[in-house]
């Protein structure tokens, strides 16, 4: 079973309960401080991040980067941009684990992460 954890400044909870609706049963998912949720991720206990704040990398994946490396980092949105669907896609057959992202664009941006991470299952 895939385990996700949630970190990030805001929604954590909100982005949990959101994670789990798009997991179809096939994922744990536990909200934690940034630190021990990149931490899980490195220790290799999950296998991916998400995280949300206000610019979408800065509290989002300071803590992911700071400890995973930017290349296993991806910032999906920040104020004014989101990526496309077939980016955010990319970025997780890419192998990349952490993803920030502002909390405006969790409804576009959770579906889409959940469903690349679960298809293969």
């Amino acid at each position: 079973m895939v385990k996700i954890v949630i970190g990030g400044q805001i929604d954590r909870e909100e982005i949990r309960a959101m994670a789990q609706a798009h997991s179809g049963g096939k994922c744990e998912i536990e909200a934690m401080s940034d630190l021990d949720a990149a931490g899980a991720v490195k220790a290799g206990s999950a296998d991916y991040y998400l995280g949300a704040c206000n610019t979408g990398g800065g509290g989002a994946l300071a803590m992911a980067m700071a400890l995973l490396g930017r290349s296993l980092c991806e910032t999906l949105s920040m104020p004014g941009k989101i990526l496309e669907e077939e980016e955010i896609r990319a970025a997780v057959r890419n192998g990349k684990k952490a993803f920030g992202f502002t909390a405006q664009h969790k409804d576009r941006i959770v579906p889409v992460l959940m469903d690349e991470i679960t298809k293969n299952l």
